[in-house]
């Protein structure tokens, strides 16, 4: 007798959690315990961590993160409103700004602003040291994408908005900030927060730098440790730092798509 399509479904979920609990008891037989906890969790290490990695590493690592999201979001902007433009020679600056970034890996720039800086002006040094170039790089990458980000947002506005303003009087441009832009920053809220996560992973990049030791962020941090400590301990400590920022970043992220769906 065949299935109903509710059965073969129940039936299909059934199977995938054996199947995930087949492999979390072959993971939990075969894996060297012991080694584990020797390598990965010694808790006179993670004693050892803190406070320290606190007030310094996970403070720098998110003091990266808001300045290059900051600069990253009105370059963003600019971007945005560049590729919309009437002009030509906006249009193709733009774009190729956006391309040129978002094609290169976050590390290239990193390198590039760093010590490739250093190279082409060695008469020169980017402001603030560690914190300028983190908040360059992590700008110019996060701003070619919230740059479409943006357009899109933009563009999603009706444009009877655009039409209402401009018959009450407004300029195009004071009826683009004052109407425009706050919807279109409602609708890629979520995708905003995201790209945020994203930043504060790739704000680890930073370690190739050479930094003072006020200058580490965590995983600057975390390979030090490893190293003096020849131990992961570290590592583990820091991974836990990185997730107390993203996963509180990501439930927002969640409730917001599901506020703007249920708006729909």
């Amino acid at each position: 007798m065949a299935l109903s399509k509710r059965k073969r479904a129940t039936y299909l979920r059934y199977a995938q959690y054996g199947v995930i609990v087949v492999i979390i008891v072959v993971i939990a037989l075969v894996a060297d315990w012991a080694s584990l906890r020797d390598s990965f969790f010694q808790p006179e290490l993670v004693r050892k961590q803190f406070p320290d990695i606190l007030q310094t590493a996970l403070k720098n690592t998110v003091v990266y993160t808001a300045c290059g999201f900051a600069f990253g979001l009105v370059l963003g902007l600019v971007l945005a409103l560049m590729r919309l433009s009437s002009i030509g020679p906006w249009r193709w600056l733009s774009t190729a700004v956006i391309e040129l970034f978002r094609g290169l890996p976050a590390l290239v720039v990193f390198l590039a602003l760093g010590p490739g800086f250093d190279r082409a002006f060695p008469e020169y040094e980017i402001p603030f040291g560690g914190l300028g170039v983190a908040t360059l790089a992590l700008g110019l990458v996060g701003g070619a994408y919230m740059a479409e980000t943006i357009r899109a947002g933009i563009q999603a506005v009706p444009k009877g908005q655009m039409e209402a303003a401009r018959s009450l009087g407004m300029s195009h441009s004071r009826a683009m900030i004052s109407i425009v832009i706050p919807q279109a920053f409602r609708i890629i809220l979520p995708p905003l927060t995201n790209e945020l996560i994203l930043l504060t992973k790739d704000s680890s990049l930073i370690y190739i730098l050479g930094l003072s030791l006020s200058e580490y962020d965590l995983t600057k941090w975390g390979r030090q440790g490893m190293n003096s400590e020849a131990n992961l301990t570290p590592i583990v400590v820091v991974g836990l730092c990185y997730l107390i920022i993203t996963v509180p970043l990501s439930i927002v992220v969640r409730r917001m798509e599901a506020k703007a769906e249920r708006a729909r």
